[in-house]
């Protein structure tokens, strides 16, 4: 339970209503900023301005996804209001204050090191990134049919990097008949992916294999489908960048060959809000959980 704990969460998408009412089922005491465009506030919940002073009462502050900008600017999609976490608003937090977020912007994380506030981005838990790979697949899969005009069924789809992501949406195209090919970077993940019948080559050699590609899907967030690559593919192939904004695509040099190449990051909070939402809302009260019993024990 969250009894007697104070939940300010500023700004985001519909994946925080999840978590907001979550937490208010663990009976905590939640604050919303940015959401004065909420229709419907869940009993007991108040929207205020952001100021140092709804700051200073904060055990856990609850940023979106991708917390802020580089200037601090925190996206809402239930408020038209500038929401801009100012250095002095990050100083009014309690010392024994957490921030939650997905990924912490560089901006972020420095001025909660300057003044001794534990920044968490559950992003970076496996609990998190597996399930939310299952939307994403899903996602990508979507995309992938309305930009096609043959059957993903029997077609030739590459997928890029063996991770969390990676696996599921190789997974999920075998699954519908694809030929899939994995394209890996070490010799364990080589083993895996041809155990899983997926026909794996190493990406270092992507260049030589892309000619028979009909989709690739990537998941490297590193420059990877280069102009090299771009010019060994059939005009027809479609690329689907599944990796962080800027992707692993020369998207320009893919558009100057005719070649339909699309940036899709955060597909779980695009195509299955509620879904991804709730994943968030588990991790993030159940870290909240253990660390404020962790602070107990240790008073």
């Amino acid at each position: 339970m969250l009894t007697g704990q104070t939940i300010v969460f500023l700004g985001g998408d519909a994946r925080q209503l999840e978590v907001i009412g979550k937490c208010t089922e663990l009976d905590a005491n939640v604050k919303l900023s940015g959401f004065d465009q909420l229709k419907t506030l869940p009993q007991g919940v108040s929207s205020e301005r952001l100021t140092a002073e709804l700051l200073s009462e904060a055990d856990a502050l609850i940023l979106p996804v991708l917390s802020c900008n580089d200037g601090g600017v925190v996206s809402s999609s239930f408020s038209e209001e500038k929401l801009v976490l100012k250095e002095e608003l990050i100083a009014a937090l309690p010392k024994h204050a957490l921030i939650y977020t997905g990924v912490a912007k560089p901006y972020l994380l420095k001025l909660c090191e300057k003044y001794g506030i534990k920044v968490i981005q559950v992003l970076d838990r496996d609990e998190v990134a597996i399930y939310n790979s299952i939307p994403t697949a899903e996602g990508a899969l979507m995309i992938a049919i309305q930009n096609t005009d043959i059957t993903i069924h029997g077609s030739v789809c590459a997928v890029l990097g063996m991770g969390r992501t990676g696996f599921t949406m190789a997974r999920t195209l075998q699954g519908i008949g694809a030929k899939v090919r994995m394209g890996v970077r070490r010799k364990e993940q080589y083993a895996r992916a041809e155990e899983m019948g997926w026909n794996p080559f190493l990406t270092q050699d992507l260049a030589d294999e892309a000619s028979g590609f009909d989709l690739i899907f990537n998941t490297i967030p590193n420059m990877i489908i280069t102009a090299q690559v771009l010019s060994k593919l059939s005009p027809k192939a479609v690329i689907i960048d599944l990796a962080s904004a800027p992707g692993g695509t020369d998207f320009r040099f893919a558009e100057k060959r005719g070649i339909k190449a699309i940036l899709a990051p955060g597909l779980p909070g695009i195509v299955a809000p509620r879904t991804a939402g709730i994943i968030m809302a588990n991790c993030i009260c159940q870290s909240m959980e253990e660390e404020f019993m962790t602070r107990g024990d240790e008073r």
